[in-house]
């Protein structure tokens, strides 16, 4: 996979959805396998997720063999290792719980070199995936990846043109049950109630106003094709552990009849 033909954020940009793997499992192997498959690209979650950041690091060169960009979410407020995993060479970066234009700009800053951010040089994995001189990277490097700052709560939808007016952030990420959690104040987890719907629409309406991208997580392929009749850019479908429960509970139901 070379970062540079075309880059991720071109492929985003190009009119058709890109539909990512979700994966949590500590083991670097099923990235690689998720990559083998037909998504456009893997997300690897180290929030949520059982991996920690050495599999994480591990999963992304399998990922890139695979020809598919690798993209990580980060844990809250750890934007050190956003430059850490842009340096082995990951296309994206997910952060989540950006509630402050503070939050958004240390987020930023870690994600991009001088003179847009505050990135530091080291990019060890991304020059051989990349392909270039470390001087071609270094110019060409902040538009070779995308940053997506996590809209999942009250806070962070209230100044959602603020955070996209930042400096070095690509686009928004909804989280749809914990903005569920937060619209509801607490009373249901509904990442289809219409609340969340409008939530939706609404940050999708100030995406396109600034011209950035929009992703998003859908629990099922069902509502990942709801999520791309409205536009999304970038949908992430279900998980690693979903998966392989559905394909047991298919093998069991086919073994039973």
């Amino acid at each position: 996979m070379m970062l540079t033909n075309p880059s991720f954020p071109d492929r985003l940009k190009g009119g058709s959805p890109v539909l990512a793997a979700w994966c949590g499992l500590p083991d670097p192997a099923i990235p690689g396998l998720l990559a083998r498959e037909a998504f456009d690209a893997v997300v690897i979650d180290l929030q949520h997720g059982a991996i920690d950041f050495a599999p994480a690091m591990r999963a992304v060169p399998l990922i890139a063999a695979a020809g598919k960009p690798a993209m990580v979410r980060i844990p809250v407020g750890d934007f050190a290792s956003a430059s850490r995993f842009l340096d082995a060479g990951v296309s994206g970066v997910i952060a989540p719980m950006i509630n402050t234009l503070e939050d958004a700009r240390r987020f930023a800053g870690a994600m991009k070199f001088p003179p847009v951010g505050e990135r530091s040089w080291g990019p060890h994995g991304a020059l051989a995936l990349s392909g270039l001189q470390p001087a071609d990277y270094f110019a060409s490097a902040n538009g070779l990846s995308v940053a997506f700052a996590m809209v999942e709560t009250r806070e962070a939808l209230a100044i959602i043109d603020d955070i996209l007016a930042v400096p070095g952030i690509d686009g928004v990420f909804i989280g749809p049950s914990d903005l569920s959690i937060a619209l509801s104040k607490g009373r249901s987890m509904n990442p289809t109630s219409p609340e969340v719907e409008g939530a939706l629409d609404h940050a999708l309406a100030r995406v396109r106003a600034a011209g950035k991208l929009a992703g998003v997580y859908a629990g099922t392929g069902e509502r990942a094709a709801e999520l791309v009749r409205k536009g999304f850019d970038l949908i992430s479908i279900s998980s690693d552990t979903a998966l392989l429960r559905a394909g047991a509970q298919v093998a069991l139901k086919a073994a039973r009849a």
